[in-house]
């Protein structure tokens, strides 16, 4: 039964009324209003102004509020029954609006890029399995400026509601959450339609996507989203791949919802088949190496220089006006600032030291095994979380060796003849350095990937994208850029002429940092790993040729040799007893 909202307006108190009772009925294409019912009431005023508005309040925005009558009634001495009936009313209803594209997947990432897609104009279906979810994204539409996204409570009425050729985003779980929610829409899709997974999902997993699509005449795309909720809601970096058809129909979209630098927006289309998700996944290990190697700064400048969570606030603040200015710096001094909420002290020593992780990190390093490419800083912040796992371990370890006699080194530098303030600027050098192996270490990995998928990765425009954003944006990324514009083929990062200047001009309080960190008992494998890999790659001469041969020795695979082609084997046994 549709029920019209009813209001009266009159005269006087002891008005006593029914509600008026209304139906809706669609007749051809227009909409059919038949109303009636009996209004009862009586009063011991000399009139009576009563006026009904018959508001059609669950349809769509664009109907109106009819003023259906207008009654007055005088000198009533008794109860009376006004007996009232509506007028037909017969109205067209017009056809609401398509959208221009669709999201599926409400949680916070996912209402988040909803949002940002309406507020820059571009009119979006919704959909989540869970209903509730709809509607709080509709309220916050409403809250945050009344902006044009549509909620649908079906994966057929929420397909439906967008314009072809439909694309719509999904942003779900990785793994079987995203084929299931592919199955519920693409049923309801049509060839020429898009589908974009915007979660951090294994690049081949998208790739049996693509195949399993385009047997529908469907087009696919794995895109990357970094920025976290707020990057989501007003301006992410998007790594997208697969279909270029596809990214063409979004194009317009993306390049507004992207967060925007002063050399475009933060978004390109990555290449063919999982490159878009195999580009996030490194993405996230070079930002997993960057959290590692500031906890690593943070840890010898508080544990071993003394320095009070308010000195490092103003530390890491005075860093991100510099080479280090980056979104984890500014962060890192804001962390420092906050309060406990139950107590005096600042939250960051009240939280647990255990790191948690949701896989791209591990998936990255075992890329990386796979093809060959050495990535220490990467795969060392990644056995560090693994390591800080082990809590309950840790504490029964230090206590063992507390027991067998291990003296605690870590202390306040005062009266050790340790200038702090040189310490401060020698951390400062020892993390730039070791953030640019970390971002090479990521940039190889990506070449050696675009090598064997025949991609064509642009390591210059993968830099450019992350410029703004993202979690790992900062400053040196336009360095980076600029690095791979003057030489795409570069070899490594590190050797590119400018950053081979700085690597070298910050090797000194590099080693000091780590030396001063190991002699305090201090770990910082990260930026120990960063050092090793420039001191490995640096050298033109390794002592890999006695393991060679100490595996011709064993097991005969042979070797090379500098002064002749070829390759030997030699009787060591035998020979080493004569």
């Amino acid at each position: 039964m549709f029920q019209p909202k009813t209001q009266k307006t009159y005269k006087g108190p002891n008005l006593h009324r029914s509600p008026t009772l209304c139906s809706k009925r669609r007749r051809g294409s227009g909409l059919e209003i038949i109303g009636g019912g009996s209004l009862p009431f009586h009063s011991l005023d000399e009139s009576v102004t009563l006026t009904l508005y018959h508001e059609l309040h669950d349809l769509p925005l664009y109907y109106k509020s009819y003023i259906v009558d207008s009654f007055t009634l005088s000198t009533i001495s008794k109860p009376l029954t006004l007996s009232l009936y509506l007028p037909t009313i017969t109205m067209e209803a017009a056809s609401p609006a398509l959208s221009r594209i669709g999201l599926a997947g409400l949680a916070v990432m996912g209402q988040n890029l909803a949002l940002n897609i309406a507020e820059k104009g571009f009119p979006i279906s919704v959909y989540n399995r869970t209903i509730s979810k709809v509607d709080e994204t509709l309220d916050r539409a409403q809250r945050e400026g009344q902006l044009p996204l549509i909620g649908q409570h079906t994966p057929r009425d929420f397909v439906l509601s967008i314009q072809k050729p439909r694309s719509v985003v999904i942003l779900v779980k990785a793994g079987a959450p995203v084929d299931q929610t592919i199955a519920a829409l693409a049923a309801h899709m049509e060839p020429g339609d898009t589908i974009i997974d915007g979660g951090n999902e294994w690049y081949e997993n998208t790739e049996r996507r693509i195949q399993e699509a385009q047997a529908k005449g469907l087009l696919y795309l794995g895109m990357g989203v970094s920025g976290g909720e707020d990057g989501a809601r007003h301006g992410p970096s998007l790594m997208p791949g697969g279909s270029y058809e596809a990214y063409l129909n979004i194009k317009d979209i993306v390049e507004r919802v992207a967060a925007q630098v002063e050399d475009g927006p933060c978004v390109t289309y990555i290449g063919e088949g999982g490159s878009g998700n195999f580009v996030k996944m490194v993405h996230n290990g070079i930002e997993y190496g960057d959290m590692q190697l500031i906890s690593e700064a943070y840890d010898v400048l508080k544990n071993v220089g003394g320095l009070s969570n308010g000195e490092l606030a103003e530390i890491f603040s005075e860093w991100n006006k510099g080479e280090l200015e980056s979104f984890l710096v500014e962060i890192t001094a804001d962390i420092f600032r906050v309060t406990d909420e139950h107590g005096d002290d600042e939250l960051v020593d009240k939280i647990l030291d255990k790191t948690g992780m949701k896989g791209t990190g591990k998936w990255t390093v075992q890329q990386a095994a796979e093809l060959s490419v050495a990535v220490p800083t990467i795969a060392a912040s990644l056995d560090i979380r693994f390591m800080s796992g082990l809590k309950e371990e840790r504490k029964a370890a230090s206590k063992v060796f507390q027991e067998a006699g291990l003296v605690e080194e870590v202390k306040n530098l005062e009266g050790e003849g340790v200038d702090k303030k040189m310490l401060i600027d020698d951390v400062r050098q020892a993390l730039y350095a070791s953030k640019i192996c970390s971002y090479a270490q990521g940039m190889n990995l990506l070449r050696a990937k675009s090598v064997e998928k025949g991609w064509n990765l642009n390591l210059g425009e993968m830099a450019r994208i992350w410029k703004g954003g993202c979690i790992i944006r900062a400053v040196f990324l336009d360095r980076i850029k600029r690095a791979y514009q003057r030489n795409p083929n570069l070899a490594n990062l590190v050797v590119d002429p400018e950053f081979a200047r700085e690597m070298v001009q910050r090797q000194a309080a590099w080693r000091r940092v780590v030396r001063l960190a190991m002699l305090k008992g201090i770990s910082t494998p990260g930026m120990s790993a960063s050092l090793q890999y420039f001191d490995t790659y640096r050298r033109a001469r390794l002592p890999a040729n006695l393991v060679q041969a100490q595996r011709d020795y064993f097991g005969a695979h042979t070797y090379e040799r500098i002064d002749r082609q070829g390759a030997f084997h030699t009787e060591w046994s035998k020979l080493a007893q004569k």
